[in-house]
């Protein structure tokens, strides 16, 4: 692939890094299974953010309120907990770890957030490259992926862990210039240029730990996965992965991770036990259209990708589920936890499903309320349960191009209020 290093834009081509390849062959998708169908109210240009005549701010025109989901009543329990922003550019990436929220930035920023009353508590900022990527290990380590093709590792301080240090950049100095030293380490990337394998020539895309291995995966553009060991930060292995940008990598069950491309394919990799290695396991998806997010259920077995047609598409223990039908414009990001998934899109909203034990999956929310895109999604299960006695809820924490993040409470009011009646 010819083409110079891409700058940072905000472009939806830029944001789906979907580049045409000459003589691809896609075959079409998986019939189509239809489900919920979410409405998206219309967008008009006046509101839009990159409208140069609006002359209010993101945090003003953004509402405090969203649109029930359809055939809901006025009396639905979800609501917005909150709005975070802070005038550093568009949000890119987001993670939640314990009691902290973390939210990257094209400012290179990496705000910290206290869930608990929603305050800013602390934040650092890296030296290059948009935070394009966010991943929290169980040992309180925050790798971030960046644009300038670097991943950066910080740590806590043990007497504040409000506080945050670097502690190293992947790869490391050493084992850059120790592999630069031997002729058999250099792979071609362009015409006339060569680079070491340990380290990524473009844009970190995602990022994905697998704990029980203790690796950490890096997707890029440069169409490659990386694997990390978190133990010594040392890159133990390169996968030449799709033929185009790598836009998401996920770990999954039954030592499988699972990768997504501009180049319209979903691929799995099997890890080996002894060796270490990973080999092609198999391709789960073929599209005409950009790989643009994964997520995976881990415990259910159950795999989730969206694309640049506004489709979610799922898979039910490897086997195919369904789409979920849910957007006016492309997926940009997919979370799942439990049995529930989140997706957010370019049509500037989010939709939230619950799935039920036939794998039939029903619409809980349609969250309105950003300005801009959503680029970013954590999902987690509400612990505290609301003042309304609901017994099983969610909370979403959304990041968009306008520049905030939202947290939203969504809880399961049709299965409640069923539950309820049986009562």
């Amino acid at each position: 692939m010819n083409r110079d290093r891409p700058r940072p834009s905000t472009s939806l081509s830029e944001l789906l890094h979907r580049r045409p390849i000459s003589g691809e062959k896609m075959s079409p998708p998986p019939p189509a299974t239809h489900f919920a169908t979410a409405s998206v109210e219309p967008i008009t240009e006046d509101s839009s953010p990159y409208n140069p005549s609006a002359s209010t701010s993101p945090f003003i025109s953004s509402p405090w309120a969203h649109s029930a989901a359809p055939g809901s009543s006025s009396a639905s329990p979800h609501f917005l907990l909150g709005s975070l922003l802070r005038h550093d550019g568009h949000v890119f990436s987001l993670a939640v770890a314990q009691d902290l929220l973390y939210t990257g930035t094209d400012g290179r920023n990496i705000r910290v957030w206290r869930k608990d009353g929603l305050r800013e508590c602390s934040g650092f900022k890296s030296s290059s490259g948009l935070v394009k990527a966010i991943a929290i290990s169980g040992d309180g380590k925050v790798f971030t992926g960046h644009h300038d093709g670097k991943i950066r590792v910080w740590k806590p301080h043990p007497n504040d862990p409000r506080v945050h240090r670097r502690v190293g950049t992947l790869p490391r100095l050493k084992d850059f210039i120790r592999s630069s030293i031997r002729p058999s380490n250099y792979v071609k990337i362009r015409r006339h240029r060569t680079t070491v394998w340990v380290r990524h020539f473009d844009a970190v895309s995602c990022l994905s730990l697998d704990a029980e291995g203790g690796i950490l995966y890096s997707g890029s553009w440069d169409r490659t996965i990386k694997v990390w060991r978190t133990s010594d930060s040392k890159c133990i292995e390169s996968v030449n992965a799709h033929d185009d940008a790598v836009n998401a990598v996920a770990a999954g069950f039954a030592g499988l991770l699972f990768s997504g491309s501009a180049d319209g394919t979903v691929k799995m990799w099997r890890r080996d036990g002894k060796t270490g290695r990973h080999s092609g396991a198999g391709t789960l998806l073929r599209l005409g259209s950009a790989v643009t997010a994964i997520a995976v259920a881990a415990e259910e077995g159950v795999v989730y990708c969206g694309s640049s047609d506004g489709l979610v598409r799922f898979w039910l223990g490897l086997e195919w589920g369904g789409v979920l039908r849910g957007h006016a414009k492309a997926v940009l990001c997919v979370a799942a936890v439990g049995s529930a998934v989140a997706s957010g899109s370019a049509d500037r909203t989010v939709t939230v499903w619950r799935r039920e034990a036939v794998g039939v999956h029903v619409q809980m929310a349609l969250l309105t309320g950003h300005v801009g895109p959503v680029k970013c999604l954590s999902l987690e299960h509400d612990a505290a349960r609301d003042a309304g006695g609901f017994d099983e809820g969610w909370v979403v924490y959304s990041g968009s191009l306008d520049g905030s993040v939202k947290v939203w409470r969504v809880v399961d009011w049709r299965r409640t209020a069923g539950d309820r009646l049986l009562k």
